[in-house]
């Protein structure tokens, strides 16, 4: 098999990972078989053109992942060929929480495999996974926390870095050192149920503040400081949870200029951010000394990696959170960094959030189709709708009704901080639910709304 000649893509990763990609691909499809040997390591480098260090980790990679054997004298061959695809547990499949945002689920083979592709590989430091590591991430884990946040524009030393165990635990543990039992929190007016949950078991008082669409409004936010004297303020700029709202450029300038002139702590749940293609900066670029910016995974890769990449205001503030965190959790689950770091080694990260945000904008299509524009707010890239229900139609009633359809629908109340719950749902757009699927249960929705039973 000297003959054989894989093709790397310059935008398709490390080189020697696409190699190791490829030797893999050639197993799974048959062009190289058990037994077949590879090209010598210096011949295939000056075939394809490059170093040959890249090639030798590419073929200590596929090593790694039990893909080749070397022997002295004889040379590099195929060590297994392709084994029968382990079954999915079909118990699992069914095992969703549909009163969650999700985001579409990859269905392309292709994208599929090299998901998999990945998790073969990280299974090849299986017992390294299973102890236990630090709290906020080692090294290569912040080093690739640091390349997913340069996509939003973010640059920040490593010591300001901490990879952590979600979103959710990574508020709590801020919001622990930030504020005490009775202590202000600011936020939208409708904001994130998860904020809602912690604030009340920290015995915390929210204030929302108004706004309008291109997010709260600046001299609000500097009564409210002057007023309430709050610990913090909370923001989900970016296509907000559940209105899908997105912080204007201007706003966000003037948001940091009233927390930077108060001094005043903001926690920026970018949890969005990462899904449109050309989102405003984040409000870390603007104040990096106040805010504390959380770019969680769960949207745009996947919510079963428990992971959000976390920049603190400074390396003090980082070495505490890691603190809170030991506390809360222990650490982030060593096998999950472990996924994430490769997948954004070799591109999959990058496919996935790309996949996540054409397939959004296909189903934002479906509902423009089916809803009428006056009922709802929306974005291309938001994974939901805001419906407002015509005047004698009940929250409850539509909820009710729509049981079963596999649509997740939650009512207002879940985000309402101020004044009384309008008539109002978060649909969500994502998860199992297929196309098809989703144009059905819309279409019902749709009737059930024009109808008024």
């Amino acid at each position: 098999m000297h003959s054989w000649t894989p093709i790397l893509r310059p935008e398709g990763g490390a080189r020697y990972l696409q190699l190791a990609d490829a030797i893999a691909q050639g197993v799974r499809d048959g062009t190289l078989g058990l037994g077949d040997r590879l090209p010598p390591q210096r011949q295939l480098a000056n075939r394809l053109g490059i170093d040959f260090t890249t090639v030798s980790r590419g073929y200590a990679e596929a090593r790694r992942r039990g893909l080749i054997s070397s022997h002295v004298g004889r040379g590099t061959f195929i060590a297994r060929s392709t084994a029968e695809p382990e079954q999915p547990e079909l118990r699992r499949k069914s095992d969703v929480d549909l009163t969650m945002n999700l985001p579409p689920e990859p269905q392309d083979a292709d994208l599929i495999e090299r998901m998999q592709d990945g998790l073969q590989t990280v299974s090849a430091n299986l017992v390294d996974l299973l102890r236990y590591q630090s709290a906020t991430g080692g090294q290569i884990d912040k080093d690739a926390a640091s390349t997913w946040l340069s996509l939003r524009g973010l640059v920040p030393s490593l010591d300001r870095i901490a990879v952590t165990p979600g979103a959710h635990p990574t508020m709590l543990a801020i919001l622990m050192s930030l504020a005490r039992p009775g202590d202000a929190v600011l936020c939208e007016d409708v904001t994130y149920p998860g904020l809602r949950s912690i604030a009340g078991r920290l015995g915390l008082r929210l204030i929302g503040l108004p706004g309008d669409a291109e997010g709260i409004d600046p001299d609000a936010l500097d009564a409210a400081i002057k007023a309430q004297a709050p610990k913090a303020l909370y923001l989900n700029p970016t296509l907000q949870n559940p209105t899908t709202r997105t912080i204007s450029l201007a706003r966000r300038e003037r948001i940091a200029e009233v927390i930077s002139s108060r001094n005043l702590p903001l926690i920026e749940d970018d949890a969005y951010g990462f899904i449109p293609p050309n989102p405003p900066a984040p409000l870390a670029s603007f104040a990096p000394d106040h805010v504390w910016h959380i770019g969680g995974l769960a949207k745009c890769i996947g919510a079963g990696l428990r992971l959000a990449y976390t920049v603190a205001p400074n390396s003090h503030l980082a070495r505490e959170l890691a603190h809170n965190l030991k506390l809360i959790s222990v650490m982030p689950s060593p096998l999950m960094m472990a996924l994430a770091t490769r997948w954004i080694a070799d591109g999959t990260a990058d496919r996935i959030r790309r996949f996540i945000r054409e397939e959004t904008v296909a189903r934002q299509a479906i509902a423009a189709q089916l809803l009428p524009a006056a009922t709802y707010e929306s974005h291309p890239h938001a994974f939901n709708i805001w419906l407002r229900l015509p005047e004698g139609l009940g929250r409850a009633d539509i909820i009710g009704r729509m049981s079963g359809t596999g649509l997740g629908l939650m009512p207002s109340d879940a985000f309402t901080v101020s004044g009384e719950p309008s008539e109002s749902l978060r649909v969500c757009l994502g998860g199992q639910i297929s196309r098809t699927e989703l144009r059905d249960t819309l279409g019902l929705l749709a009737y059930l709304i024009s109808s008024r039973f």
